[in-house]
C-alpha cells in the first residue's frame, strides 16, 4: 500500500474508538506502527535489562585480558633473561666479596697499624702519633678512625699519603692540617691526618 493510502486510512479513523482488546481489526498502518512501537520498547528493555550488564561485564574481561597478556610478556621477558640475571648477581657477589676482603677484621688492624708505620719510616718520617680511635658504629659496618701526626719533608709527606692510599686495605683520608714543624723553617712540617678504615659489621667466626 502506498503512503498516500495509509493516509487516508488514518484520516478516516477516530482513534478513540480504537481498543487494544481488538487490535486485529486497526487499520493497517497502525498495526505496523504498533509493532514497531513495541519492538522497540522490547529491544530498549532487551538492551538495558540483559545485553548491558552483559558489555560491561565483557569490556572488564578484555581489560582484564590486556593485564595478564601484559604481565604474561613481562614474565616472559625475565624468564628469557634470567640466566643473564644470574651471571649478574654472582659478578656481583664476587665484587662484594671482594671488597669485603679490603676491609681489616679486627685482627688485622693492628698489621694495618704496622704497614702504615712504616710507610712513614722507610720515607724518612718521623712519627709523633699513630692512634686507634674509638670505632664509630654505621649501618653494615663499622667505622675505624686512626688519628695520624707525622713530620718531614713535603715530597715525603706527600708521598707517604699516596703510600696509605694505596694500601691493599681500603683506608680514607681526611682533615688535613700542614703546618711548619718550627717557625721561619719551612723544609720540615708537621702533618696532621684522619685516617679511617671500615669494618664489615658480621661477626668474627668463632675458632
Amino acid at each position: 500500500m502506498k503512503p498516500s493510502g495509509w493516509l487516508a486510512q488514518l484520516r478516516g479513523t477516530d482513534l478513540r474508538e480504537l481498543e487494544l482488546s481488538n487490535l486485529g481489526s486497526w487499520p493497517t498502518p497502525l498495526r505496523a506502527l504498533t509493532a514497531a512501537l513495541l519492538l522497540l520498547v522490547i529491544l530498549a528493555a532487551g538492551y538495558g535489562l540483559y545485553l548491558s550488564p552483559h558489555l560491561r561485564q565483557l569490556q572488564q574481561v578484555r581489560q582484564e585480558e590486556t593485564r595478564l597478556k601484559q604481565q604474561f610478556a613481562s614474565k616472559a621477558r625475565q624468564v628469557a633473561n634470567l640466566e643473564l640475571y644470574r651471571e649478574q648477581l654472582a659478578a656481583l657477589r664476587n665484587s662484594f666479596e671482594q671488597l669485603l676482603r679490603q676491609l681489616p677484621s679486627d685482627s688485622e688492624v693492628p698489621g694495618l697499624l704496622e704497614d702504615i708505620s712504616r710507610l712513614g719510616m722507610g720515607g724518612g718520617l718521623a712519627f709523633e702519633e699513630i692512634k686507634l680511635q674509638p670505632q664509630v658504629p654505621r649501618p653494615f659496618y663499622v667505622e675505624l678512625p686512626i688519628q695520624i701526626t707525622v713530620t718531614g719533608g713535603y715530597h715525603d709527606l706527600a708521598t707517604f699519603v699516596s703510600g696509605v692510599a694505596g694500601l691493599p686495605r681500603i683506608v680514607t683520608l681526611h682533615d688535613f692540617q700542614l703546618r711548619p714543624l718550627e717557625p721561619g723553617d719551612p723544609a720540615r712540617l708537621r702533618l696532621s691526618i684522619g685516617a679511617r678504615t671500615y669494618r664489615y659489621d658480621r661477626p668474627e667466626p668463632q675458632s
